[in-house]
């Protein structure tokens, strides 16, 4: 694991999730980070708003779900948390309003897997949607790509040392200056994220207590 406290911060007034790749807003992280938030407003006792949209698999259209969900919660003061390619969006968000973001094992240049999945039909198992992958994804997510992160302080990383899908090592490049907390062993599907929700909600102000509890 890395790195330095994090420093006292105004508490974030509401929170987007940002689910990835051909998931949905009923994955068990998005379920989760739901519940916390619930949680955690009811122990505070003061409102914290959260959505968890639904995304396109279309990369455009999920930015633009994205963008739609954040003006939404007021776009100020919103911590943005997103997985694999949710983390890539909450980025493309972080870097153009100038957000925190929690990253979970975010995909960081998503355009180079398109040829491995090129030509593939795929269903979302939540909506029973079918599609294919073509060329326009390559395009979109060319095109969406960004270059270098300018204030890397915005960004917490969580990432599994054995994630099966993308390698951590890629993250912590690109994300260089950035916190970030690695779990020795984690796989892509982050299934400990709840051990690791109250660095998440520490990074967008809120001090979770020991005695915090999701009931």
């Amino acid at each position: 694991m890395l790195a330095e406290p994090t420093p006292a911060v105004q508490p974030a007034r509401a929170l987007l999730y940002l689910h990835g790749f051909n998931s949905s807003s009923a994955s068990p992280k998005a379920r989760l980070v739901k519940a916390a938030c619930e949680a955690l407003a009811r122990h505070q006792g003061r409102p914290f708003a959260c959505l968890t949209p639904d995304l396109s698999h279309r990369p455009d259209l999920a930015l633009q779900q994205a963008e739609a969900a954040l003006e939404a919660l007021g776009r100020q003061d919103t911590l943005l948390v997103g997985s694999s390619m949710g983390g890539f969006l909450a980025t493309l968000l972080a870097e153009r309003h100038g957000l925190r973001a929690v990253l979970i094992n975010p995909a960081v240049r998503p355009a180079r897997f398109v040829a491995d999945y090129l030509g593939q039909t795929l269903i979302n198992e939540a909506s029973g949607e079918r599609f294919t992958i073509d060329n326009s994804y390559f395009d979109q997510l060319t095109s969406q790509q960004w270059e270098r992160i300018v204030h890397p302080t915005r960004y917490l990383l969580l990432l599994g040392s054995d994630d099966e899908t993308l390698d951590c090592r890629d993250a912590l490049r690109a994300y260089a200056g950035s916190r970030a907390l690695i779990h020795p062993g984690g796989d892509h599907g982050f299934d400990v994220l709840p051990e690791y929700l109250p660095a998440l909600f520490a990074h967008g102000g809120w001090q979770v207590p020991t005695s915090f509890s999701m009931s």
